[in-house]
């Protein structure tokens, strides 16, 4: 079960296969790799696999658990630059304490509520100057006369030293960024590697990483150091370096074929061509326009205007909806821009003049009409991201963004959509949680907030561990002040047809809170990354998730990525079919493809308020109920319901089911399990949860499995990755038609006195049902 709200450590591979069949959308005419012998590093180690990487990956934010000095050895200059440790500047704090091994904020619990006020701009806190670039007519053509061009120009770099002085989450963002590149200068120049069907795209983002930071903090620091560290950098990825960069296609360095890989290294010489500028010789600008536009804009206008060649498959035609379409537009458009006037292949300009429209067409609407992203809560890290920088680069550059952030009249609720996607331990990561993010952050937030004036979203991301980023420096407004969580509802309905799920919990603050997410939705349009989950769920309460994902499959197993129809190679691997879900799983067989779900869900509306300590009412509740009858191809009626009780300390989850073959109530937790009829307890991390069967039909008891297929399933076209420590607890029924209740009850420090609901058939539930 990857619960991994920030890093996953698998490769890439195709979605959906075209008509010829030895070529895959995500990666064109690869040959397949040997693939890798996965574990899954939840149910191994307990801890998010964040921990484990963060250290090779990326350097987090992390309060409590990281000590930023005042002075980064990175620097060469004033504490002004390097920046300070967590706490005050200029007379404001960090509201996170600390950074728990979930590796989220935590805050303290204080009923003080001075420092937690109503999200808002403070126009008495420092700010940005006004951009003096403000052009009557913007045209992608036109860019700003002075370097850089790219979100970050000269007047912000310009105004930084003095707002990190002053702005706390600016002197910590930077001192990690500092820390950062001090860690990756002393490592070798990224070495190539072909990651199978994943390409290069590892490396790639790694190169863009390291780039982004050594040119940052040279422009902190005057130190030409880390120019030429860029350089060595640049000069190993034009395969002219130490680390020697082969390819068996060498006119295709970059791997035009997963062009993911080419448009995140063109995103990376784009953005040093740019920042150091000013720093390169000529003879340097040319050899990095020439390899720029050899491996990346050449292959990048092929991909638009010849249709002889795969390698623009996300351009559209029911694909564009996806983070493909967001990276690799970017990616193009970040590298035209920098070069723009220098360029003298004139690929540049007419990159621009497709990549902008077609973002707009494809990237913008990845997002849906309630805000989820269309692929899975991971992919959304990749898609948002490019899609900031692209928004950021056209803004700073050409002074608009030529209707990216308001073509897609709901892309400004993307944001709710990842606040409440995570839990009190990880996200609610249904379907594929994708490769390593690198240069993936959640800061798309910071940038949202200011251009969509919701300061909610910078006052959730700026105290997440992966802040510490060079684009936070620049897309966070220093004038946000408050609380995020203040007047923010607990729960949130997310009712697009193809999405249908809902986030409840009973804090924002408490790391010990109750959280239960439930999804419905299509099975289809989700750039075959889901799985068959209609009524999947996840649990977390006390610190501990209780009920989980699977997550990836081997990406590289063959016709993983096939196609989405009901008979698809992809629905034959564990992780993938029904059985491989916390859902109900009707006559062992997996869910109809074609399934149009419905959902009702009803909330009391319950905000926490400005204090860190808050306590729901007893009658504070939310529910969803999903008619899941078109899911199953063999059932007469299939309903599910879950809701919170008495106070939002315990979970009633109600299935109505009717059918002519067998019913298998299925949940998936790495918790250990002692099952004694109508009864379980999930005992983990010193805490323990009791299930109970409420009004139990004959038959109806618990019995425990291992996370294997059952020996009725079809064999799949390669074996399914080892799911050890994983049980999955069952209920099994014959044909027939049944209401069955499990109750849910967290064992609370507090001494909760639990309640025994009444039964209420679900299409009579309401907010006072079950008080």
């Amino acid at each position: 079960m990857s619960y991994d709200p920030i890093q996953s450590n698998h490769g890439h591979q195709f979605y959906g296969q075209d008509a010829n069949p030895s070529y895959y959308q995500s990666t064109g005419f690869i040959t397949p790799a040997k693939p890798i012998k996965r574990t899954n590093n939840w149910k191994k180690f307990g801890i998010p696999v964040a921990l484990l990487v963060v250290a090779g990956v990326v350097v987090g934010v992390v309060l409590g658990l990281r000590h930023h000095n005042q002075t980064s050895s990175a620097s060469g200059s004033s504490s002004s630059s390097s920046g300070s440790a967590a706490g005050s500047a200029g007379g404001r704090a960090v509201l996170a304490t600390g950074t728990n091994t979930w590796f989220l904020p935590e805050y303290p619990s204080t009923t003080n509520t001075a420092a937690y006020t109503t999200p808002t701009l403070n126009a008495a806190l420092s700010s940005w100057p006004t951009d003096p670039f403000a052009p009557s007519s913007p045209s992608v053509l036109s860019v700003r006369p002075d370097r850089p061009r790219l979100i970050a120009p000269a007047y912000k770099w310009a105004a930084l030293p003095n707002l990190v002085a002053k702005d706390p989450y600016l002197s910590l963002w930077n001192a990690t960024i500092f820390e950062n590149a001090t860690q990756w200068d002393a490592l070798p120049a990224v070495v190539y590697f072909m990651d199978g069907d994943s390409g290069i795209l590892d490396v790639a983002r790694q190169v863009k990483q390291r780039v982004k930071a050594f040119s940052y903090v040279y422009r902190m620091t005057n130190n030409t150091h880390w120019v030429d560290r860029t350089w060595e950098e640049l000069q190993n990825a034009a395969g002219n370096g130490s680390s020697t960069w082969t390819s068996t296609t060498p006119d295709d360095l970059w791997n035009s074929a997963h062009f993911l890989d080419t448009a995140e290294l063109s995103a990376a010489y784009g953005i040093a061509y740019d920042w150091l500028y000013d720093l390169w010789s000529a003879d340097q600008k040319a050899a990095i326009r020439s390899t720029l536009v050899k491996f990346g804009l050449g292959p990048g206008v092929q991909a638009y205007t010849n249709s002889s060649v795969f390698t623009g498959w996300w351009r559209g035609g029911g694909n564009g909806f996806g983070n493909w379409n967001c990276v690799c537009n970017n990616g193009l458009t970040m590298a035209s821009l920098a070069i723009l006037g220098d360029d003298t292949s004139g690929f540049a300009s007419q990159l621009l003049g497709l990549t902008v429209d077609n973002a707009k067409a494809n990237c913008a609407f990845a997002v849906s009409s309630d805000g989820t992203w269309s692929e899975t809560a991971d992919y959304w890290y990749f898609g948002t991201t490019s899609h900031a920088e692209m928004v950021s680069s056209l803004i700073s550059a050409t002074g608009s963004d030529y209707d990216l952030l308001k073509v897609n009249p709901n892309f400004y609720k993307t944001g709710l959509f990842h606040m409440y996607g995570q839990g009190t331990t990880q996200l609610f990561a249904w379907g594929d949680n994708g490769p390593n993010k690198y240069t993936a952050t959640a800061n798309s937030l910071l940038l949202y907030a200011d251009k969509y004036n919701i300061p909610e979203y910078a006052l959730y991301q700026r105290d997440q561990f992966d802040a510490g980023d060079p684009w936070s420096m620049f897309w966070y407004n220093p004038q946000t002040s408050g609380a995020f969580w203040d007047n923010m509802p607990l729960d949130y309905a997310f009712d697009n047809n193809t999405d249908q799920w809902m986030s409840m919990r009973s804090s924002w603050t408490d790391p010990n809170a109750l959280f239960v997410a439930m999804k419905a939705g299509t099975l289809v349009g989700h750039q075959t990354h889901n799985d068959l989950d209609v009524g999947d769920f996840v649990l977390d309460a006390m610190g501990t998730r209780w009920v989980g994902e699977l997550g990836d499959g081997d990406y590289r197993s063959p016709d993983y990525f096939s196609n989405d129809t009901q008979g698809s190679a992809r629905w034959m691997y564990y992780r993938k079919m029904t059985e491989g879900q916390n859902t109900i799983l009707i006559g062992a067989a997996n869910q109809n493809v074609n399934a149009a779900p419905k959902m009702t869900s009803k909330s009391s509306n319950t905000t926490q308020g400005s204090s860190t300590v808050f306590t729901p009412s007893k009658d504070s509740t939310a529910y969803f109920v999903t008619d899941m009858t078109s899911a199953y191809l063999n059932a007469n009626s299939v309903k599910r319901g879950i809701r919170l009780l008495n106070g939002r300390k315990q979970v009633l989850l109600q299935d109505e089911v009717s059918s002519n073959t067998t019913i298998m109530w299925r949940m998936h937790t790495n918790a250990t399990v002692s099952a004694s009829g109508t009864t379980a307890t999930l005992s983990r991390d010193g805490k323990t949860m009791d299930l109970s069967i409420l009004n139990a039909p004959d038959s109806a008891t618990f019995t425990t499995a291992n996370a294997t297929r059952l020996n009725t399933d079809v064999t799949p076209p390669a074996p399914d990755q080892p799911n050890p420590d994983i049980t999955v607890l069952i209920i099994s029924l014959p044909a027939g038609t049944y209401n069955l209740q499990v109750l849910f009850n967290p064992q609370w420090n507090d001494g909760t006195n639990f309640v025994t609901p009444p039964s209420v058939l679900l299409d009579n539930w309401d907010l006072a049902s079950h008080n």
